[in-house]
């Protein structure tokens, strides 16, 4: 048996074979580290990747959904839609301005935000739907704009985990009222670090998260807009970034590639699989879901392949916050069965056959 562990990402062989010293010493060499020439520049490549008419980077994903709820105009105790199966990134940013998150049931098919559990709850009037885009997979995002453009209420894209996922030529961050992305490094679109966007076509609502973004100033050392923060993307991220970007879309194939050949692997075990790997899913995470996870990982683990859980915990059970009594059956069946296998550009193909023979070495096991 292998000993050599297959890892579920690694940044390692992902950056492998990029040159990063160029742009480093580029940004070193101007003496500029902060709101240059670097970050101007990716901020218009990357919205004219996206399609939108404005990218505002800032310090990382998290800061970036709530510097967008607070250009939204959240206040406190408004409610804000989100599921409850992402991680927790959409709900800290709701506490964080301090309104109340509604969480809402997932597609049990998508694991995405469900348009009729969101029809449910649309006519007591949220100040804003979150939509997560969970694992690389676009949700149903034409559908809840429909509902919410109905009702008057603006929608924000979670694309932390979807860079480049597209459907019918529109691309993910480009259907809603405003949308967020993190570059942390793991991401299918990531830096060296820390980093993150909003993106919108509202150019009112840009100006006043770029605002927002350097301490609400209107002008230097002037303060017009509460709320503000200092969150900035800095040039020598911004210089990575812009490298990778072009080939964001190659990575992706690749990770679609990987996701295609574990599909077909796993067809006929006894697992839930990932409901697309089309276009409208980047693979982000390649997600299965098992009755019993802790034997599975364990099989795996004996097989030196590595597992994680994209996310163990629903938001309305987590203990450091107290949340209204729900009912989201299907949000924690999720959070119960989801586990991850390694989906990465660079893996090769003899690992992506021992995660195979791994996967399968469990069921035969008659687990």
């Amino acid at each position: 048996m292998a000993t050599t562990f297959i890892p579920l990402f690694s940044a390692k062989i992902v950056n492998s074979s990029l040159d990063f010293m160029t742009p480093l010493k580029k940004v070193l060499d101007s003496h500029w580290y902060i709101l240059g020439d670097e970050v101007k520049a990716f901020e218009y490549e990357f919205a004219q990747y996206v399609g939108v008419n404005h990218c505002i980077s800032v310090a990382n994903g998290s800061e970036a959904l709530e510097l967008a709820l607070r250009g939204l105009g959240v206040q406190p105790d408004d409610r804000v839609v989100a599921v409850a199966n992402a991680g927790f990134y959409g709900s800290t940013a709701i506490h964080a301005v301090g309104a109340t998150p509604l969480y809402v049931e997932i597609d049990p098919v998508t694991l995405t935000l469900c348009p009729k559990a969101l029809m449910a709850v649309i006519d007591t009037k949220p100040a804003v739907i979150i939509v997560t885009h969970l694992y690389g997979q676009l949700a149903n995002i034409e559908e809840i704009v429909r509902i919410a453009e109905a009702a008057g209420i603006p929608v924000l894209e979670d694309c932390a985990q979807s860079h480049g996922a597209r459907r019918n030529g529109k691309q993910a961050g480009s259907f809603g009222t405003v949308a967020c992305f993190s570059f942390y490094p793991t991401k299918n679109l990531g830096a060296l670090g820390d980093g993150g966007a909003v993106v919108t076509n509202d150019s009112e609502l840009a100006s006043k998260i770029s605002q927002l973004r350097q301490y609400g100033w209107s002008e230097k050392y002037q303060v017009t807009i509460p709320g503000g923060r200092n969150s900035r993307l800095d040039e020598l991220q911004a210089a990575i970034l812009r490298i990778k970007l072009p080939l964001l879309d190659q990575w992706n194939d690749s990770r679609r590639s990987i996701a295609k050949r574990y599909n077909e692997a796993f067809a006929k075990l006894d697992m839930l699989l990932p409901s697309s790997i089309d276009v409208d899913y980047v693979a982000h995470l390649y997600v299965v879901r098992v009755k019993n996870r802790a034997a599975f990982a364990a099989t795996l683990k004996e097989h030196c392949v590595s597992t994680d859980i994209h996310y163990p915990i629903a938001d309305h059970d987590q203990p450091g916050y107290k949340a209204e009594s729900v009912s989201l059956k299907e949000t924690e069946l999720a959070c119960q069965t989801v586990i991850s296998l390694p989906c990465f550009p660079g893996l090769t193909d003899n690992e992506v056959s021992r995660v195979i023979e791994a996967v399968t070495a469990y069921f035969s096991k008659g687990e």
